[in-house]
């Protein structure tokens, strides 16, 4: 890891990191993706975190990044908690399962705790982020966006920054509005890069 430099990322990455998103998402989820285009619209969002913006270097190759944004969480008695949603994160195909990924994630935690969020939360496989200390986010009495409370939701996961701030809470969750974006304008984007084939594959989502 001593070759591995994790840094803000700065304009002139917008087309690389953009791409490394395209490389990282394409078909996975979806046939083609969206997550560059989220990117890409995030940044001009409010709810943006620049200070959270982060690329990994690995010998002068971009090959990883993170973003966060701005959210909170709504309590049953209408209070408004601070946090914040991460995504999307992701690695180079050429250079996944190798301990790339939880290098980039643990090292923005660390700068995610000196905010005031109490905690992160995101959509992702337990098995992956519980390493860096996420659990199902039901368990910490936070809920998934209009799911009953009994439904663990067990994509949804979330992480205390601050410890004992969601003692006893319960609070509803929503996904932050700039991460809907419209599939045509982002088609329209996504011809800005080189030709892909989009592919329908089993375990797609979409």
């Amino acid at each position: 890891m001593n070759r591995l430099t994790i840094r803000l990322e700065e304009p002139e990455d917008y087309r690389a990191t953009e791409n490394l998103v395209r490389e990282s998402f394409w078909n996975v989820y979806r046939p083609g993706c969206l997550e560059h285009f989220v990117l890409h619209e995030f940044r001009s969002h409010p709810e943006f975190c620049p200070d959270l913006d982060l690329v990994l270097i690995r010998e002068g190759e971009l090959i990883g990044q993170i973003m966060y944004v701005k959210n909170v969480l709504r309590t049953a008695s209408q209070t408004e908690l601070p946090i914040l949603t991460m995504g999307p994160i992701c690695i180079h195909p050429n250079y996944q399962r190798r301990g790339f990924g939880k290098f980039l994630l643990d090292h923005s935690l660390t700068l995610a705790a000196e905010t005031n969020a109490v905690g992160v939360f995101m959509e992702g496989n337990i098995h992956f982020y519980g390493k860096s200390g996420f659990v199902v986010a039901s368990t910490l009495g936070v809920h998934y966006m209009d799911e009953p409370a009994d439904d663990p939701v067990p994509f949804f996961l979330g992480k205390v920054l601050k410890e004992g701030a969601l003692n006893g809470i319960q609070a509803r969750y929503r996904v932050p509005s700039g991460y809907f974006v419209d599939e045509e304008q982002a088609e329209e984007f996504d011809r800005q890069f080189p030709p892909k084939e989009r592919l329908r594959l089993p375990g797609q989502l979409f």
